[in-house]
């Protein structure tokens, strides 16, 4: 065995494990291809949740905005009630409302509005079971 074998020897066991290492990596690169699509497709996904979400946070922040400038004054308006009539007034309405007087009579007997008849039965009245 000469010198000239044994480099031959030397440098095919060097490409051979040059070649394994070559396929080796490939085949890592494969699977870390693999797990970037699915992340990315993961991302994507994501990303359409977060569109909903955002969406759905929008709506309900206008109807909340919609809503507080609706009912903006009622907080003076029961003010206004209670000084212009007196707190003892709509205590009895919503005593007469708990024990199953409708808005109607609640404006008639107290003196209320429609839209505050309506309010004190809908906070204080009777469930209407199904």
């Amino acid at each position: 065995m000469n010198i000239n074998t044994v480099l031959e020897l030397a440098a095919a066991v060097f490409g051979l494990s040059g070649l394994i290492s070559a396929l080796f990596t490939m085949r890592v690169l494969r699977g870390w291809q693999a797990r970037c699509l699915a992340v990315e497709s993961s991302l994507s996904a994501v990303r359409r949740e977060l569109e909903l979400v955002t969406s759905v946070s929008m709506k309900t922040g206008r109807r909340l905005m919609r809503v507080e400038h609706q009912y903006s004054g009622v907080a003076d308006r029961v003010e206004q009630v209670e000084l212009r009539r007196g707190a003892h007034s709509v205590d009895q309405a919503i005593d007469s409302a708990r024990r199953g007087a409708d808005p109607g009579k609640l404006t008639q007997q107290f003196g209320l509005s429609r839209g505050e008849a309506d309010l004190v039965a809908r906070l204080h009245g009777r469930k209407k079971s199904a």
